[in-house]
């Protein structure tokens, strides 16, 4: 099972949070990771932040990342959005 974690921190206070389950062995990790983003956005009502090369090597490396104002085109009302994967296969 892959779960990854979402969650959306103002002033390091969590706010909203949302755990997405994938189940699928057929995939790999970086589709499960993006559907996983895809249903993250959705829930949140966010549009896809963008992925900059700080968030790529930090999150091979930690299994982590943030997504701060820089990685999203418009305004957001939040400081970050951070995900987590929490359990893989």
């Amino acid at each position: 099972m892959f779960r990854l974690w979402g969650k959306i921190l103002t002033k390091n206070k969590l706010i909203k949070d949302i755990t997405i389950e994938n189940p699928d062995m057929t995939l790999n990790r970086t589709r499960k990771v993006f559907q996983a983003m895809d249903q993250i956005c959705y829930e949140f009502d966010l549009e896809h932040p963008i992925w900059l090369e700080s968030n790529i090597s930090e999150f091979k490396r930690f299994d982590k990342t943030r997504f701060f104002q820089d990685n999203f085109i418009g305004p957001i009302d939040f400081d970050c959005l951070e995900i987590h994967v929490i359990e893989e296969d």
